[in-house]
């Protein structure tokens, strides 16, 4: 019975065993799980920032073409309204040289004409390349804010990514850690058990095998026991069978 209560405790020690191990196993996979979770979430993440720089990207370049488009439409405007000023002008100063007479006035007129129409061309070829350089200075200092800004992006990125993959590092360090510590537990609880059920084991061996020996020799007393209650009973048989003789 002893051993029978020794062995249902053993029983119930191991089951408790094996149901760590099982919640161990569940917080390991558990674990991983979440870990596997937070890379998801952070690549996924990446992946939207990626996009949306991509459709940023996207979005400057069209704005940048509609611009410059609209810079030349607006060029192009500008010179079809003076050429069709210029047009009205030649054809009011035909008119008025068909009409006139006075060709000194006429050449005055024209050499006037001539000259305005050279300072007005200067002022226009001047407002173009001074608007050109303009627009070249701002798409410079654009480009380079946008470089910067690029340059910037990517480090916080790198820093990100690095941060990640340090996190990463260490907490699979610290679970390789544990998993090594778990380990060594479960050896030396292992040992232990072992080494106490030897120890049970050989204690109740040698408590039944005490035992043994002395029922053996309880029996083997008792029959000699028995062996010598028979012959003082025969000896009494014997001698009263012999007086009987006797008195006969």
């Amino acid at each position: 019975q002893k051993i029978l209560q020794k062995t249902s405790e053993w029983k119930e020690e191991g089951w408790i065993a094996c149901r760590e191990k099982k919640l161990i196993f569940r917080a390991d996979c558990h674990y991983r799980y979440f870990l596997y979770q937070l890379v998801f979430k952070a690549w996924r993440t990446f992946i939207c920032q990626q996009q949306e720089k991509r459709n940023k990207n996207h979005v400057a370049e069209v704005h940048a073409n509609k611009q410059k488009l609209l810079w030349t439409w607006r060029c192009w405007l500008i010179y079809v309204d003076v050429r069709r000023m210029k047009h009205r002008m030649q054809a009011v100063a035909q008119a008025f040289r068909e009409r006139s007479c006075l060709r000194v006035s006429w050449a005055v007129w024209r050499r006037r004409c001539y000259q305005n129409r050279a300072g007005r061309k200067m002022k226009v070829l001047a407002l173009q390349h001074w608007a050109q350089s303009l627009q070249f200075r701002a798409w410079l200092q654009w480009r380079a804010l946008y470089l910067y800004s690029q340059n910037e992006k990517q480090k916080e990125a790198r820093a990100v990514t690095h941060h990640h993959h340090w996190q990463l590092k260490t907490s699979m360090e610290a679970w390789l850690r544990y998993l090594n510590l778990q380990r060594a537990k479960r050896c030396q609880k292992e040992l232990a058990q072992e080494h106490h059920q030897v120890r049970i084991g050989q204690r109740y061996f040698a408590g039944w095998q005490l035992s043994w020996e002395c029922r053996r020799r309880i029996h083997a007393h008792q029959k000699f026991i028995e062996k010598l209650a028979a012959k003082i009973v025969l000896w009494r048989v014997f001698a009263r069978w012999k007086h009987c003789i006797l008195c006969v």
